[in-house]
């Protein structure tokens, strides 16, 4: 029987690796100064092009501060990267140690847990979902070992697009003594609450969510990690110093103005995301279509590399799922606009 490291969680410089926990960061000239100045001499910058001749925020503290009463959470719990993807591979090279640790996520999901761990050279194990596409958290439990630091789960999950069980999350939260990260890139087209709510219970939890989905800012590449104080501390302390532009900074913040716009954006989704399981419902092609609490559907056809090569050669792009575990015949087909959708549906029907 696998060991569960920690009975519960003590203290999280434990599970540091021990180079990180004695890493001193690099420290820029703007981490040496604090108050008001008018004559920047400091950072080797043009002193011309103002504002963009000057390096930006690199705690990015006014945007943390606006995130934060969106989210209901405090500044120093925030941590932000470009995408999601940033914070997932610190969070890796924080705690696991190369060609000695472990991983464990769902299978299928996200691809690049594995992808990070890969690069990290971290062991990646795979668990299979059960029936509907369901968490078992023995199952999860079960494939760690003293050497397993974290365990990620995407709820709703990417590409299967449902929520995980509560109760199954909350089980590895109350036995697993690692890491714990929760994915909510697409917590947005959920009616459930976020786990954000949970962050202050649970210390060695982690939250990601993303303004690339509802927030329609993908380009912008702006992630979030929610976590406690020490954790985020760590995080910030490997980070580049400059991660997030002040074009990005300044972006993001003007859109947080604009939620009731965004809040618009998701009503319609969702309502598109019902338009299109009714239509997809009745094509002779498509021969199952899977719950989705997210910006997209999840839906088994009668041969999916043909369909998908059919879309493609009329312009239409979805993603092909057919050789992704329990995918077998699937397309991941996101939500698009109400006359996107019925291109698809109306290319669907010449199948």
């Amino acid at each position: 029987m696998p060991v569960i490291f920690f009975n519960k969680m003590t203290n999280i410089s434990q599970i540091v690796r021990d180079n990180i926990r004695l890493l001193k960061p690099y420290s820029c000239a703007r981490d040496e100064f604090k108050g008001e100045a008018s004559v920047f001499l400091d950072a080797n910058e043009n002193p011309m092009n103002s504002p963009y001749n000057r390096y930006p925020d690199p705690l990015q503290t006014a945007l943390k501060t606006k995130i934060a009463a969106l989210k209901h959470v405090r500044p120093s719990q925030i941590m932000l990267g470009v995408g999601s993807d940033e914070p997932i591979d610190l969070i890796i090279r924080i705690f696991c140690e190369p060609k000695t640790d472990n991983i464990v996520a769902m299978d299928p999901t996200y691809g690049m847990y594995r992808v990070c761990a890969d690069v990290n050279n971290v062991e990646y194990r795979g668990v299979l979902l059960g029936a509907g596409f369901t968490l078992d958290a023995g199952k999860m439990l079960a494939a760690t070992d003293e050497h397993t630091k974290v365990i990620f789960i995407c709820s709703p999950n990417n590409p299967t697009g449902n929520l995980m069980n509560v109760s199954e999350i909350t089980k590895i939260l109350d036995t697993f003594g690692g890491i714990t990260v929760i994915d909510e890139a697409y917590i947005d087209f959920s009616s459930e609450p976020s786990w954000l709510e949970k962050l202050d219970r649970y210390p060695q939890l982690i939250v990601l969510q993303t303004f690339s989905k509802a927030w329609g800012m993908a380009a912008a590449r702006c992630g979030m990690a929610f976590a406690s104080e020490e954790i985020i501390g760590y995080l910030n302390k490997i980070k580049y110093p400059y991660n997030i532009n002040i074009l990005t900074q300044r972006f993001v913040s003007e859109q947080i103005d604009l939620e009731e716009r965004k809040n618009g954006w998701v009503g319609m989704l969702l309502q598109q995301r019902g338009f299109l399981t009714e239509q997809l419902a009745a094509l002779p092609v498509v021969e199952k279509i899977y719950p989705s609490d997210a910006n997209f559907l999840l839906v088994k056809v009668a041969d999916a590399n043909a369909v998908y090569n059919t879309l493609v050669n009329r312009g239409i792009i979805v993603r092909n799922r057919n050789n992704v575990s329990l995918c077998l015949g699937c397309l991941r087909i996101t939500v698009g606009t109400e006359e996107e959708n019925e291109l698809l549906i109306n290319a669907l029907k010449q199948i």
